[in-house]
């Protein structure tokens, strides 16, 4: 079955009286489909680059950051991976050192940063992208870990559910690796 763009369309139209009716016109069209690769390169020990090859286009991000873990996924629903790409670095609002997550999407065959995290729920161990959601491995400032999912709502990740929580290292990552 293809797939189809919406194109939503408000027209004004007079109707007697000087009255306005408000219509709406959908149109829609085909789209071709487009294979898209996302690969991550380490080029130096704090330095990546992200890229992105589609049927007729490459594209690069360099990420100046260490990074710990990659993977791709549709996590917006919209038929398409974005790259997932963990990287080791302070932020405007976190100032310690920690691992955080940053999503990019394939916007017309160029990297667009989608959502650049600061932080989840607890400190970041680790992430990887299941069934439409990111789910994480946390931990708390007492040493106690947790196992979350998020799910993508409009921009950004929006807390699910905790798989396990408050459990020591080894429970937490036999969870999070689905043992």
């Amino acid at each position: 079955m293809p797939k189809y763009n919406h194109y939503y369309k408000y027209v004004f139209s007079s109707c007697h009286g000087g009255e306005f009716a408000l219509v709406l016109l959908l149109t829609l069209t085909t789209l071709k489909a487009q294979a898209q690769t996302f690969a991550l390169r380490q080029a130096t020990d704090t330095t990546a680059v992200l890229t992105l090859t589609t049927d007729s286009t490459a594209d690069y991000c360099r990420i100046p950051y260490r990074t710990y873990r990659f993977c791709t996924g549709d996590i917006d629903g919209d038929g398409r991976a974005e790259a997932m790409v963990g990287v080791i670095k302070r932020t405007r609002f976190d100032k310690e050192m920690g691992r955080r997550l940053f999503i990019y999407k394939n916007l017309g065959g160029r990297i667009r940063p989608l959502w650049m995290g600061s932080r989840l729920g607890g400190i970041l161990e680790d992430f990887r992208y299941t069934d439409g959601k990111i789910r994480s491995l946390e931990t708390d400032r007492r040493g106690l870990y947790y196992v979350a999912e998020y799910k993508w709502h409009q921009f950004g990740l929006d807390f699910e559910r905790f798989l396990i929580k408050e459990t020591c290292r080894e429970e937490g990552l036999s969870m999070f690796e689905g043992r």
